[in-house]
């Protein structure tokens, strides 16, 4: 019997000075059995950090191999974004950016500097990728703010988000490896 996603309830309130986008949403979010909190509340600050993109919304994932993370696609189903989470490799994203108008990696685990020292050569020749890394410690500590249901305020500033939740805050930095 395969196991379920984990279903959690957010609603947010995102301030993002950078794009001058005030709003609030409700989101749900799958995490699937084989993804760690950590990963998955890296998936909300990158969805938050595009907060200027239409149609950004989340995809089946760690499901299906062939989606990424999130897209935003048009009403013509072209993909207008395509965002992985962690370390993708090389011939995925070099695939993503033939099929998208932008791609973005979000990087954030322990291992993220050892995977960009070892496809920073391939990753420049794509001149439609932005890659990005979240600092691993700071994710740790978002991710113990979570809850199945919660309030979570996300002030996007800089290349920091400031979270809070009723659990606590923290910050997030944003590291721009490569930017498009």
């Amino acid at each position: 019997m395969a196991l379920k996603p984990t279903i959690f309830k957010m609603n947010v309130n995102r301030s993002d000075l950078n794009n001058d986008v005030y709003d609030a949403f409700n989101l749900t979010v799958a995490q699937h059995p084989s993804e760690n909190l950590e990963r998955m509340m890296a998936r909300v600050i990158a969805l938050c950090l595009h907060s200027q993109e239409e149609f950004i919304t989340f995809t089946k994932g760690l499901s299906n191999v062939d989606e990424p993370d999130i897209w935003a696609k048009s009403l013509s189903d072209e993909f207008l974004l395509w965002i992985d989470m962690g370390e993708p490799a090389f011939e995925r994203i070099k695939k993503a950016s033939r099929l998208a108008k932008s791609v973005s990696i979000y990087s954030f685990n322990s291992k993220s500097d050892v995977w960009w020292e070892q496809g920073i050569k391939d990753f420049s020749t794509l001149k439609n990728l932005s890659v990005f890394q979240f600092q691993f410690e700071q994710i740790q500590q978002l991710a113990k703010l979570t809850k199945r249901t919660m309030e979570i305020s996300i002030t996007i500033s800089g290349e920091s988000a400031y979270v809070a939740t009723d659990l606590g805050e923290c910050e997030v930095t944003l590291s721009v490896l490569q930017q498009s």
